[in-house]
Formats: structure tokens, sequence, C-alpha cells
């Protein structure tokens, strides 16, 4: 398959001057060296954002793939996650350190906190480790993941500086308006991890499937579609290079305000999918 130019979507960009394209690539459970092909599947199709996490324990294979990648390795950001365990200081920079060599590269683009544990009274120290990593030059750019807002408020005191990327469960049933309205204020973009919620669930939902069927479209693309107009960064994972490239395609149309009415109509404010309040969760 030849390599395909990345498609014309919207850059996100932080305060920091990080660049993200509005749609990435989501490793969750992309494994072995069939998730190693599905990643360089990933590549040759356009995506250049590649997320991954030390808890996936796919690190090697996201390394393998883009170091075996026909796409220059200064065009791909490529972003992994401290996990909950080794959240105190030095445990974080030897994970720092493990992430990097498991991947095999000389640095990697965005290291984030993957949750922040508040039961441990740790996430302070993580982000102490990420930012004297970044100093050090092994990874580029530093961020959170399931933040609330008086978690990165803690974050910016202590050590004045304000993480890159927020990444949090985002989805037409879980929009998370006011975290979105603080990361803004505040420089930071928003990643949404499983963007498509429930995927049985919502790709069923009649709203969903009538605009889809408006615009003549799948319901993953008008979904996919609403991100983008939304302003986040969409993360959808797929093995198979067809839906990949779906995935991609999704400037050639676009929801209208009633359309984006309509989905906004479908707001939960306690819509996890599994449950996972950053107030009270615990990642190991």
């Amino acid at each position: 398959m030849a390599l395909m130019e990345p498609p014309a979507i919207p850059v996100r960009k932080a305060h920091d001057g990080l660049e993200l394209p509005a749609i990435g690539f989501g490793t969750y459970k992309v494994n072995g060296f069939a998730g190693a092909e599905a990643i360089k599947s990933a590549l040759q199709v356009g995506y250049r954002l590649i997320d991954s996490a030390f808890n996936y324990e796919n690190e090697g294979i996201v390394g393998k793939a883009i170091r075996e990648s026909e796409v220059p390795r200064e065009d791909i950001i490529v972003a992994s996650k401290l996990p909950g365990r080794h959240h105190q200081y030095d445990q974080a920079r030897v994970t720092i350190e493990e992430s990097v060599a498991r991947m095999g590269l000389d640095y990697i683009d965005l290291y984030l906190i993957h949750w922040p544990n508040p039961s441990q009274g740790q996430f302070v120290e993580a982000w102490q480790a990420l930012v004297d990593a970044q100093q050090q030059g092994i990874v580029k750019h530093i961020g959170v993941s399931n933040f609330l807002p008086g978690h990165i408020n803690l974050l910016i005191r202590a050590t004045g500086v304000t993480p890159a990327v927020n990444q949090v469960e985002l989805h037409p049933f879980f929009q998370q308006n006011e975290q979105r309205a603080y990361d803004d204020a505040h420089g930071i973009i928003t990643e949404a991890w499983s963007p498509l919620g429930r995927a049985n669930q919502m790709l069923k939902d009649p709203t969903i499937v009538r605009i889809a069927e408006k615009h003549g479209v799948s319901p993953v693309a008008a979904i996919l579609r609403w991100h983008l107009q939304l302003g986040d960064v969409a993360i959808p994972k797929s093995m198979h290079a067809d839906r990949q490239r779906a995935n991609l395609d999704l400037t050639g149309f676009a929801l209208d305000e009633q359309d984006m009415q309509d989905i906004a109509a479908m707001d939960n404010p306690e819509g996890y999918t599994f449950g996972q309040n950053p107030h009270w969760h615990e990642e190991d």
C-alpha cells in the first residue's frame, strides 16, 4: 500500500506550542505483531498521532511500528502515559525512562499522567517527574489524563507548569462542557478517549442515525465529525485499514447548527461509560 498524505483535518494547538491533528489513532488492546501491523497501516493511511500507555502493555509494539514505518519519525507524534502505581517521584522517573526504552526511540513526543489517583496524594510529585523528564529531553511535551480542574490547579501552583493536554472520556453521551471550557481557558488541548462511547449503543442511537443518514455517512463518521467541530482531538481505534481510512475521511461534509444542537441535547453530565469518575477512580 502506497504511503498516503495525511488528510486536511484541523490542528489543535496548546499553550506550549504543541500541535496535534484533530484525529489520532488509539492503541488500547492493540498488541502483538498484529497490533504493530495495524499501527503501521494507520500511519500509512495518514494518521500522525499514535496514543499508547504503559498499562496498555504495547509500548514495544508501538515503537516497532514507528521504526518500521515509511513515515519519517519527526512527522509522528507518539504519546504514552504513567500508571497510577508509579506516581512516587523516583518510580515515575524510572517508568518514563522505561517507556522510552521499550519504544526503542530517542524520545517520546507526549507523556501524560494516566489518572490522578487522588487518594494517593502523589500526582503532584508525578507531575514534577514529568517536568524534569521534559527538561532532560526524553519527552517533548507533557500532560495529564482524566484530571479535573482542581487537580490541574494543584499542578500549576506547585510547579508553574501547565499541562499541554488533558485526555478525558468525551463523547455525545458525556460531553464534558465544563472541563473543555477550563482546558480552553488554560491553553490545554482536550483529547477524547472513547470518542464513540459505548459504540454498540451509541451507533444505534436514533439521533445519531438520523444525522448520519441526512449526510449520507456512517454513524461513526457523524460522531467523529461532531468531535472535529467541537474542537477536541478524537483518538478512535481500528485494526482494519479500510475503517482507519474512513475514520479520517471527515472533510467532505459538515454538521449544521441543528445537528450540533441535537447532539448537545444528548449530553448526560454523569454519562461515564464505565463509571470511572476521577473524583474517586483509582488506577493501578
